[in-house]
């Protein structure tokens, strides 16, 4: 399975961030593209432990724990899947400033590899392993990129 931590699929998804522009459209969702690319960064800062929101009240981590092993599956996420309110952007942001605070955000995690991780809980998911972290960061930037077709 495709992880943030090798340096192929890495080195991709920033391949991939270089072809975003100021004026790069949504294929759907409410969010543009800076507000996509502050929200991405603020889930990449969950493993790290720089940003620890509060976890989801237990009924709905239960379910996160039912549906964890299909979301880290080879299949993509789903389109408009529910966020917690911690990673939701509402507010104007600059392109250039998120972007930024991106790949920031996105070499300390991908570069220090699984020893960046420190947490062990995710909000919804709940108990997760510094691997389940690597495919999940992957898989939400990768959903987040396509969203805004690159």
């Amino acid at each position: 399975m495709t992880t943030l931590f090798e340096p192929g699929p890495a080195a991709a998804l920033l391949e991939r961030l270089e072809r975003l522009t100021p004026a790069s459209p949504a294929h759907w969702g409410k969010m543009d593209v800076a507000q996509m690319l502050c929200h991405v960064t603020r889930a990449l800062h969950s493993p790290t432990g720089a940003l620890a929101p509060p976890l989801l009240p237990w009924p709905v981590r239960l379910v996160g724990r039912l549906v964890k092993r299909r979301a880290l599956g080879e299949a993509p996420f789903s389109r408009n899947a529910p966020t917690s309110p911690a990673f939701k952007v509402v507010d104007a942001r600059a392109f250039a400033t998120e972007k930024a605070a991106f790949l920031d955000a996105f070499r300390i995690l991908a570069d220090g590899g699984p020893h960046r991780v420190t947490a062990t809980e995710h909000v919804f998911f709940g108990p997760m392993t510094a691997a389940e972290w690597g495919r999940l960061m992957h898989k939400h930037i990768d959903h987040h990129f396509r969203q805004f077709g690159v």
